[in-house]
């Protein structure tokens, strides 16, 4: 019996307008997905009428799960592994079954799209050719390690960040570079996007002044 298939297929950030015919077509084709929250991504299925069983993967998903999944592939069905919104592996735990499915000489083929990192540096304005990509910040042991390396590097960081630590954060990151300037991603591809530019210090002078903004996923470049 054949091996099947382990797709890493991108989802929309937001915009459910921003999915490739190519993704839609893996996600109908596919025996089961693979997915972040399964009433998340049952929305996004409903959306275009694809009826593919969906199943729950994620960063707290047991060895056991894992390897059920990685055993059905094994048996021939070929699964797509989605995340709440972007490509997954990107700060997520789409990485762990993919390691598996190497393991197990498992083809595995990426269906690229949607990302808020490729999304920021879309619209940064400036020199991208090098960057670093730190993901989220630590919530507390590590953190001022990881600001202080944010604030020290010569060439753009970039990094997600939630609405619950985004201020403490760049509060943190202007004690220690006064110097740096931001570009602040909000809410990317939804309704009430926005680009926030300028020094760290201006950019929290520009959120004390509207706290209603404070809120949605965010993606930071530092430079």
């Amino acid at each position: 019996m054949d091996k099947g298939i382990l797709y890493i297929d991108a989802t929309p950030i937001g915009n459910l307008e921003d999915i490739t015919l190519r993704a839609l077509r893996v996600l109908k084709e596919v025996d089961l997905v693979a997915c972040e929250d399964t009433r998340v991504t049952r929305k996004l299925l409903s959306h275009y009428n694809i009826e593919t069983q969906a199943i729950a993967y994620h960063q707290h998903t047991s060895d056991d799960k894992i390897q059920k999944i990685i055993a059905q592939i094994l048996e021939g069905k070929n699964v797509a592994v989605v995340t709440d919104a972007g490509t997954p592996g990107v700060s997520d735990s789409g990485n762990i079954l993919v390691a598996e499915a190497v393991a197990n000489d498992i083809v595995v083929l990426p269906i690229p799209g949607a990302s808020a990192l490729a999304s920021i540096i879309g619209v940064a304005g400036i020199d991208m050719q090098q960057f670093t990509f730190l993901g989220f910040p630590p919530h507390k042991k590590g953190r001022e390690t990881y600001f202080k390396k944010v604030a020290a590097s010569e060439i753009p960081i970039i990094y997600y960040e939630s609405p619950h630590r985004v201020i403490k954060n760049l509060e943190m990151l202007e004690k220690f570079s006064l110097d740096k300037k931001i570009i602040l991603g909000r809410e990317l591809t939804k309704m009430f996007e926005q680009v926030v530019r300028g020094t760290v210090a201006e950019v929290l002078e520009y959120f004390a002044s509207n706290p209603s903004k404070v809120k949605g996923e965010f993606v930071i470049v530092v430079h």
